[in-house]
């Protein structure tokens, strides 16, 4: 009888071991809070097409999400992929928690100018990109033109600063609405302006290039702008100036394609134009994109891969850039898609600078990189310091940052 119940025993963990072979569950955090239905639909494909598999889908908030991500990796219980930041993936790659990603030539081909840049490091991609934006300015016509001026874009920084101090001269608002709070996307405005004026945070090969004249025509421009921003300018990030924009209380800023719909019902008349440039370059705009990662020691990276790539294919990537209202990511006209979304008014203006944009850079301590932008644009703000040492010490900061 023991004989039989040793067989017997050994018979069912064969059985589970087969069946644990063919069951997989992948474990998949959604930085954002939410599914988006566009890849929900393709989740539900994927499960459908794999007899036994899973996907334990976690949607967590922004603030939290990637630090339970690292986390989880950290305490050798990583999740299977997840979607966050591109900025995460330099450390994550760095502390060996995810799978390098490779892409055949057709497919890096699909994408647009510089957005596998952001998921580039050490001569690997970390990422597979997911969500892309670009950015643009914004023009309240009414306020621009209460103040006697023509609603019409500034090609120029002295454009900008000119129009932003007849607004605030002759109307109750503020010209222009800058970030300046300890908050990433003070760094990503900035960012904004020094690409449009040929500026660089790193150079090609990695060094450090923030302490050049680019960055202090920038910077200057900050201090020209300054009595014609909003008030206390450090206390605000910039996805608060939407409710100051439709308010009347600043006639322009800059934000991404999701502005004109979040506008549209209190500024009927928004003009949406190229970011001004600077005396030593082209309009342009920070690159950002948000990734998918793959995670190191699940023992299924490979099924987490192909997943990853049903998720940003043609189709499915279509879906979910027309759907969010996000510049597009891949070139969708060479895979033979006609009547795209994106030629509509006001897309032709964030298309245009994906090839004159730079990327968010990918740095393992990022909250260090945010800091150096910081201190220089709190600097000027507060009157702390000249635009050429607040430049200079920058450099200095900038070149202890990993």
């Amino acid at each position: 009888m023991k004989y039989i119940n040793t067989l017997t025993v050994a018979a069912a963990l064969m059985g589970a071991s087969a069946l644990s072979a063919q069951a997989q569950e992948l474990h998949f955090i959604m930085c954002g809070g939410e599914v988006r239905p566009a890849d929900q639909v393709v989740i539900d494909a994927f499960i459908a097409a794999r007899e036994g598999v899973t996907v334990n889908m976690e949607a967590v908030p922004w603030g939290t999400c990637q630090d339970k991500s690292m986390q989880l990796a950290s305490a050798g219980d990583p999740p299977s992929i997840a979607y966050m930041g591109s900025r995460t993936l330099r450390q994550l790659a760095k502390n060996d928690q995810i799978v390098p990603v490779t892409f055949t030539p057709e497919e890096e081909a699909m994408f647009q100018p510089g957005v596998l840049s952001t998921v580039s490091s050490g001569g690997q991609y970390w990422g597979i990109p997911h969500a892309f934006s670009t950015k643009a300015l914004y023009m309240n016509c009414a306020v621009i033109e209460a103040a006697g001026a023509t609603c019409a874009a500034p090609a120029t920084y002295a454009d900008l600063v000119a129009l932003a101090k007849q607004v605030t001269d002759n109307t109750d608002a503020a010209g222009i609405g800058i970030a300046g709070k300890d908050f990433d996307n003070t760094m990503h405005m900035f960012l904004d302006f020094l690409y449009s004026n040929d500026g660089m945070v790193y150079d090609a090969d990695g060094n450090p290039a923030l302490d050049s004249q680019n960055t202090r025509e920038t910077l200057q421009l900050y201090a020209d702008l300054l009595p014609y921003m909003q008030s206390g300018p450090t206390e605000w990030e910039r996805d608060q100036m939407k409710d100051l924009f439709n308010d009347g209380q600043i006639a322009m800023y800059v934000t991404g394609p999701w502005g004109k719909g979040q506008h549209a019902e209190k500024v009927p008349t928004q003009l949406v134009v190229p970011i001004p440039h600077g005396p030593s370059g082209d309009s342009g705009s920070i690159l950002i994109t948000d990734s998918i990662a793959v995670f190191k020691g699940t023992g299924h990276e490979d099924l987490a891969i192909e997943l990853a790539k049903a998720l940003t294919s043609g189709d499915a990537q279509y879906d979910l850039d027309s759907t969010w209202g996000l510049t597009p990511i891949l070139d969708y006209e060479k895979m033979g898609k006609t009547d795209v979304y994106y030629k509509a008014d006001p897309w032709p203006i964030f298309v245009a600078n994906i090839a004159s944009g730079g990327p968010e850079p990918m740095v393992e301590d990022f909250k260090s990189l945010q800091a150096v932008f910081t201190n220089m644009i709190q600097g000027i703000m507060l009157g702390e310091g000249s635009v050429d040492g607040l430049v200079t010490e920058a450099g200095v900061e900038l070149a202890e940052v990993r």
